[in-house]
């Protein structure tokens, strides 16, 4: 079959799209071959099919809340009540709308609804994100990143910022390479020699020896700071450098 022109495309969506719904009567021959082929094995509607028409997919809307179902409808009605009705949730839910803290609200509220609020925020950042991590610091960017898929409060960015400034360890943290700073830790010292061999390769040499070595294996006892150097080739795998030379 030649490549398909215009009117054979035109054929070809024609009998794709009301292929259910009509009757070829054209008998197989050298004229209507195509045509026949076309109505016995359609092709799929892919890519690959020159009249290929992309499927209408319908636009994924993000979760932005949870809904609670099989509930009593009087529930509902007493949680929309107090949002009104009590005086501190009614103060709460100023503050938590409000772009910028008022102190006028915060005092208004009751003592044990004051230090809450003080303390939410913070204490929830620190239980979820701090000990989870077992106690490994995110930094600001990583502490944001992470925050952002479980809760959103008004000014959450800035109350995450505020809390990285009072951690120590964001203050120490390498913010250009993303290490976390942790505690030093000693190092375990050998008790007898050649318990614990340090080794690196020195590359870059020039050829030298009988069997021209450009490369140079570097062994070193930490206890007895004993060096052992074994030439080699650059291209020596792991077994040419075990076996003696």
């Amino acid at each position: 079959m030649k490549t398909p022109n215009r009117h054979m495309l035109r054929w070809q969506i024609a009998i794709q799209k009301y292929r259910g719904n009509m009757n070829n009567d054209q008998k197989d021959g050298n004229i209507h071959k195509n045509s026949d082929l076309l109505r016995r094995w359609p092709l799929p509607n892919n890519i690959d099919n020159p009249a290929y028409v992309p499927e209408e997919a319908s636009p994924q809307i993000p979760m932005e809340g949870i809904v609670v179902t099989d509930l009593n409808t009087t529930f509902f009605k007493e949680v929309r009540n107090s949002y009104t009705q009590d005086r501190n949730c009614s103060i709460l839910c100023q503050l938590l709308t409000k772009e910028c803290k008022e102190n006028s609200l915060i005092h208004a509220l009751d003592e044990i609804w004051g230090k809450s609020y003080y303390e939410g925020r913070f204490h929830l950042l620190d239980e979820i994100f701090y000990h989870r991590t077992k106690h490994t610091c995110l930094m600001t960017d990583r502490t944001r990143g992470k925050i952002k898929t479980y809760i959103w409060w008004p000014i959450w960015q800035k109350d995450v910022a505020e809390y990285c400034k009072a951690c120590d360890r964001c203050q120490k943290a390498n913010k250009s390479t993303g290490k976390i700073f942790v505690n030093m830790n000693k190092i375990q010292e050998p008790s007898r020699p050649w318990k614990i061999l340090h080794m690196d390769w020195v590359t870059g040499l020039a050829p030298g020896g009988d069997r021209s070595y450009n490369e140079c294996l570097v062994g070193f006892d930490r206890f007895s700071k004993t060096p052992i150097f074994l030439p080699c080739h650059k291209d020596d795998t792991a077994m040419d450098t075990a076996l003696p030379k």
